[in-house]
């Protein structure tokens, strides 16, 4: 699945799990399970709880995706 056919959701990072995974509630209420994206990971974009995030997500699997964005 190529980058462009993901939904990208706006949401907030509610909890902070071990390997480097991220329980974020997107609108709508819906929880998402994300980890960071690649480039996210060799900048070394830290996300904490509590932010404001994008969450590219997949249309077939709702309930998984990646942290892309992290709003200031």
């Amino acid at each position: 699945m190529a980058r462009s056919d993901l939904v990208q959701m706006d949401g907030v990072v509610r909890e902070v799990m071990v390997g480097g995974n991220f329980r974020v509630e997107v609108e709508g209420g819906h929880n998402v399970l994300a980890q960071l994206a690649g480039n996210m990971r060799r900048n070394r974009i830290r996300v904490v709880l509590g932010d404001s995030v994008t969450v590219a997500v997949s249309p077939y699997d709702p309930t998984r995706g990646l942290i892309v964005f992290r709003a200031k």
